[in-house]
């Protein structure tokens, strides 16, 4: 944003506060913002004529600062966590693996999943092939493939992303107030 002196059109539209000056030379403007202690700000460059306002630019910049961080708190960074593991992972160790991804998955953040190659292993990426594909279908109710699995170097990677659809339950069910009352079921009697 330009403001005061910085401003080099020969005529801009002026506001003050809630209320339109209309049209008028830039050095008229800037005598009006001067008088009362403000500054002249340019909020619309490309108007024809450019639209300026007079205001203390300070305060804006401040308030403008608090808006960003107000916004900024309210939303949740998604973070690429990454989950490692080797060729010859154990069941109940790939398991666990899978039991962190899909905590990480609900939490919000995308998730790389990795298979690590040693010596001689990368002979046979199939088996790391086969080992991310039951991975995903193990976590496939939480999470979206973004990325298969990929050969980088001595690593195959997959990425996967927090799930559209439970995102949106998630939301919705967020916006339906919970009233407190439970239903009741109708008893069912054995004859």
């Amino acid at each position: 944003m330009r403001i005061n002196e910085e401003i080099r059109v020969p005529q801009v539209r002026v506001i003050r506060e809630d209320e339109q000056l209309g049209i008028m030379a830039t050095m008229d403007a800037l005598r009006l913002a001067e008088q009362a202690n403000l500054d002249l700000v340019e909020i619309a460059p490309t108007a024809n004529p450019p639209v300026v306002k007079i205001m203390d630019y300070g305060k804006f910049k401040y308030e403008q600062s608090k808006r960003d961080r107000e916004s900024r708190r309210g939303s949740k960074q998604v973070e690429l966590r990454e989950v490692r593991m080797k060729v010859k992972i154990d069941r109940h160790d790939r398991d666990f693996k899978i039991r962190i991804a899909r905590k990480l998955l609900l939490e919000g953040d995308k998730v790389k999943v990795s298979v690590m190659f040693r010596a001689r292993e990368i002979t046979h990426p199939e088996v790391a092939e086969a080992l991310l594909k039951d991975f995903y279908e193990q976590v496939q109710d939480v999470a979206d493939q973004e990325k298969p699995p990929r050969l980088e170097g001595r690593f195959m990677n997959m990425i996967l992303d927090p799930s559209k659809k439970l995102a949106a339950a998630a939301r919705k069910s967020a916006k339906q107030p919970d009233t407190g009352a439970k239903e009741e079921t109708p008893a069912v009697t054995a004859e």
